[in-house]
């Protein structure tokens, strides 16, 4: 049976009409005569929304019990039974009432497309797991129904529902996505224009590179090789050298000009070794390429030009930027260099920027080992050449036009030809150049003349001295190669090894980031570091890098490094020399060093927790010798002067001092109770009970149970106000904590007040005071233990309130945060998750229901 495909409405925020265009796509297809029936679709009291469902068939919901309540959840097993051609599938990050087959809704719909049912569903920007962190830095709320990015990724249809932030607003302001009460809640909070404004960025940018995702595959699959200037794409060759800063910092500018420009920066690298560019200088382009937004690579490449223009012909780039050859004017007689030949070579769907720079034409620095440190092909096929078909030329040279020219003269020139071979192609050519030049000067230039013979003893030590100074000259020069290529090396291992020595100081290197940087430094496709706690126990893979899957055991990677008796550092894509696993070992010992820096900080870790459980034993034994005793004195004073037969007490006075003990004794339960919960948050022994519960039924209770008068408190909670999931003691006492700091703070004369609104999947209850406030630094601190502002009245209580407070509303699945309130105070903010409303069918609104 074929997959069913998949269709997704993707909006950047709640009503933007992704179900209202989900049904509508439903009704087109239904007058088309597909069988299509809504397996599930929530239109959360929107009119608009509500009609499109009529003519549709739905399929019955289940009903599920949880904690004594009754919810209702898609029935996928319904609808497999009734098979249709296509489903409608409403919140694709919708989390599921436990006991449901599956936890998440999107494992729902994988299990019909499983079974060949195209499935219709939305979602918003803000649910996609990768995009978590980035929507709680913007609108401050932290997503907990999430759908990964795979599963919208996989979909065979991305449709953007896309709306102003402007119009978003207008339609919220006549009522068309939340009811009246809860528009003016909604505007000033999640749904600002800044909100609105990134959320719709967010969503374009998630589904531009989902479309070029598309394109790339569709140029693979037709093998499409030219440029397609569907996007500004910008690759920079980099060359290890101090140029290639600017290069990055102007191809950001030229990419910001065009909408949606994307920077590749591309390192060609030697496939014999180690890479020829400074270690640390890459790093360094590396995190300046990653800061203005672009993304950093490497390639394997004996041909420069032919590499680069792979790769950006491969990424589907339109412009290049390279950097003016650093070359000097003379070394341009050896060819014209990868700038020019890059744009010669790069036809007309590429343009090439050659850019500038302060390194221009001052050769190679002292800092920048050359890249052909061994003598390269082309350098040796010049030797031959030169030594070879040299002498010949030569010879036929001398004998037309100087035949006269003298023995001593001829061996010189031929020499001269056989020190050019040696600097061009090394030992060998010049070996060769010097016995073809010596038979050559035997057969045309020593008598007896087309002989090989020699009449003359002088002539024969003057080409025994020919042949010797050439090898030796070739000796000579092929040992300055060697040399200069051992230099080379020693230069980049110590440049490796010192980078690497300082990042070990700095503790700056991540596991991943360092096996990345294993990769790049020997040219190799993948590493892996492996562990195992045994001789015989299974190998494990600790972190790896590179594209290709990483190998399970050391003995099928092709280079493998082994760290200790239970650790290896695995590498594949080619063999490696023997003379490069010194620089390997070091890597190798680095990797061991960051695992037992991430176990280190692990038990850091731990030894914190108990750092932080000591602190607050100290400060519960400081709370209870000085705190603790307050009320207590009050209550043994009040109690020593009734129990008193020097003094005869009024009636009044009786009253008072038994007034005084039961407000000490409230004031002590009230500690003591705090002390309590604290003890409770600490030791995870907090047990939740979560039910369907109202606000306006657990607010009056926290406001009776509260220790001290509650006169100044004004309520605001709407009869209307959906049902929220709590555990009903928490939730007062931490309604009652936070209601007690605003009293504590706020002026007499200025009431506090209580708030509750719906915004959203939550529902909000918002305690205001007009205190004198907190300053943005300490909106978090003051969440702490034991933690009191510096003007806090002495006896004010031990600092656990809000802590108390923020540790309950967390424990049943909500939020307090702390925000300014408008002209001054604060505003304490708890929010809940709104249980959803159960559908109800109307007189008005028939539907067909299947079961």
């Amino acid at each position: 049976m074929a997959r069913g495909r998949l269709r997704i409405y993707l909006g950047a925020a709640p009503g933007v009409g992704k179900t209202y265009a989900m049904l509508s796509e439903a009704h087109r297809r239904t007058e088309r005569g597909t069988d299509c029936v809504v397996a599930f679709v929530e239109h959360h009291d929107r009119p608009r929304t509500e009609v499109m469902l009529h003519g549709l068939e739905q399929v019955a919901r289940r009903e599920l019990a949880h904690r004594g309540s009754a919810f209702t959840e898609m029935d996928v097993d319904a609808v497999l039974r009734r098979a249709p051609a296509v489903a409608l599938v409403d919140e694709l990050a919708h989390t599921n009432v436990p006991g449901s087959r599956h936890a998440k809704r999107w494992q729902d719909v994988e299990e019909l497309l499983d079974a060949g049912v195209d499935v219709i569903s939305t979602v918003n920007i803000q649910h996609l797991e990768s995009l978590g962190d980035v929507v709680e830095s913007i609108t401050g709320v932290r997503q907990r129904e999430t759908v990964p990015d795979e599963v919208v990724r996989r979909a065979d249809q991305i449709e953007l529902v896309d709306m102003s932030p402007q119009a978003l607003r207008r339609r919220m302001a006549h009522g068309n996505v939340y009811k009246a009460d809860k528009v003016d809640a909604a505007l000033s909070n999640y749904f600002r224009p800044g909100n609105l404004t990134a959320l719709r960025e967010l969503a374009l940018l998630w589904v531009a590179d989902r479309v070029d995702e598309y394109l790339q595959q569709y140029r693979g699959e037709h093998g499409i090789r030219s440029t397609w200037q569907a996007r500004e794409r910008i690759v920079v060759g980099l060359t290890g050298g101090p140029e290639g800063q600017v290069l990055l910092r102007r191809a950001a500018r030229l990419a910001e000009k065009g909408a949606g420009g994307e920077v590749l920066a591309v390192y060609v690298a030697r496939s014999d070794g180690l890479t020829a560019a400074s270690p640390k200088e890459l790093a360094v382009q590396r995190t300046l390429v990653e800061d203005l937004g672009g993304s950093f690579h490497q390639v394997v490449g004996e041909d420069v030009t032919a590499a680069l223009l792979a790769f950006a012909r491969g990424v589907n780039a339109t412009q290049i930027v390279l950097g003016v050859s650093r070359r000097r004017n003379w070394q341009y007689v050896l060819g014209p260099g990868v700038s020019a030949t890059v744009a010669r070579e790069s036809g007309p769907d590429l343009d090439v920027h050659l850019v500038t720079h302060e390194e221009a034409g001052k050769g190679r620095g002292l800092g920048q080992p050359p890249r052909a440190a061994r003598l390269g092909r082309s350098r040796i096929i010049w030797g031959w050449l030169v030594g070879m078909v040299g002498p010949v030329l030569l010879a036929l040279l001398l004998r037309g036009v100087a035949p006269e020219l003298g023995l001593a003269n001829d061996m010189l020139l031929f020499l001269s030809l056989t020190v050019a071979a040696a600097l061009l192609g090394g030992l060998y050519p010049a070996l060769a150049s010097a016995a073809f030049g010596s038979l050559l000067i035997n057969y045309y230039f020593t008598q007896p003349v087309h002989k090989v013979l020699i009449s003359n003893p002088r002539h024969i030590l003057a080409l025994v001295i020919f042949v010797g100074v050439a090898v030796s000259v070739a000796s000579v020069v092929d040992l300055a190669a060697r040399r200069t290529h051992q230099a080379a090396r020693l230069r980049a291992e110590s440049e490796i090894l010192s980078h690497l020595a300082g990042s070990v100081l700095r503790g700056e290197n991540s596991l991943e980031s360092l096996l990345e940087t294993v990769r790049e430094t020997f040219a190799m496709e993948s590493v892996a570091l492996l562990q195992r706690d045994g001789d015989l126990a299974p190998w494990t893979c600790v972190g790896g890098a590179g594209a290709r899957p990483h190998v399970g055991r050391p003995e099928e990677a092709d280079v493998d490094m082994p760290i200790g008796d239970h650790m290896a550092l695995a590498l594949t894509g080619r063999v490696l020399p023997a003379e490069d696993r010194r620089v390997l070992g070091a890597f190798a010992a680095q990797a061991a060093v960051v695992v037992d820096r991430r176990r280190l900080q692990s038990e850091a870790g731990r030894a914190r927790a108990l750092a932080e459980g000591n602190r607050i034993r100290t400060a519960l034994l400081a709370a209870v010798s000085h705190d603790l005793r307050t009320p207590l004195a009050g209550i043994k004073a009040a109690v020593s002067s009734l129990r008193s037969d020097d003094v005869e007490w009024s009636d009044e006075d009786r009253a008072e001092l038994l007034a005084a003990i039961e407000a000490g004794a409230d004031r002590l339960d009230h500690l003591v109770g705090n002390l309590l919960d604290m003890s409770r948050l600490q030791t995870d022994t907090v047990t939740p009970l979560v039910r369907e519960i109202d606000l306006d039924e657990v607010v009056p209770l926290a406001l009776e149970g509260m220790a001290g008068p509650s006169e100044n408190v004004v309520l605001d909670i709407p009869e209307d106000l959906p049902m929220v999931a709590a555990d009903k003691g928490l939730l007062e006492r931490a309604v009652a904590n936070v209601i007690e700091n605003a009293l504590k703070y706020s002026p007499a004369d200025r009431p506090v007040l209580v708030a509750a609104s719906t915004v959203a999947d939550q529902v909000q209850l918002r305690v205001v005071d007009r205190g004198p406030g907190v300053p943005d630094d300490a909106k978090e601190r003051i969440f702490e233990p034991f933690q009191r502002l510096g003007d806090a009245p002495r006896g004010a209580g031990v600092g656990l309130g809000l802590a108390v407070a923020r540790g309950f509303t967390e424990s049943i699945g909500g939020t307090l945060t702390a925000e300014d309130t408008p002209g001054g105070g604060l505003t304490m903010v708890l929010a809940l998750r709104r249980v959803p409303e159960r559908p109800q069918t109307g007189p008005g609104l028939p539907t067909a229901t299947t079961v």
